[in-house]
């Protein structure tokens, strides 16, 4: 047997809230919608991946999410111009990443990088 992916699920009562986090701000596209659940998601190929932690690094609290993306610069700027506040960084870490942190619109902490 193999795990072929690896989904993070998000209680909310409020679905539409994370259209315009995950899609409009982070460009992530909606995959599905059935009123009692939206999966956003891209067609990019990756590896299924769980992490446990404990601690975030760096003595930061531990991130219910992490997200990867190609441009750290763009994705900044996209929360900044959303004024969505940044909790930590942006900083270069000594692990080879450059991160920030933010809460989405459910109270979750994101942990948005890049490896460098």
């Amino acid at each position: 047997m193999k795990v072929k992916r690896i989904v993070a699920n998000v209680e909310t009562q409020d679905i539409t809230k994370a259209k315009r986090f995950y899609e409009e701000i982070l460009g992530l596209d909606q995959l599905m919608n059935m009123n009692f659940i939206a999966t956003y998601g891209s067609h990019v190929k990756m590896q299924p991946q769980i992490s446990f932690l404990s601690e975030g690094g760096s003595g930061t609290p531990v991130p219910d999410l992490s997200i990867e993306v190609d441009n750290l610069d763009d994705a900044l700027n996209r929360i900044q111009e959303a004024e969505i506040p940044i909790e930590y960084g942006p900083i270069s870490e000594p692990w080879g990443v450059r991160r920030f942190f933010v809460r989405d619109p459910f109270g979750k902490l994101v942990n948005i990088l890049i490896h460098l």
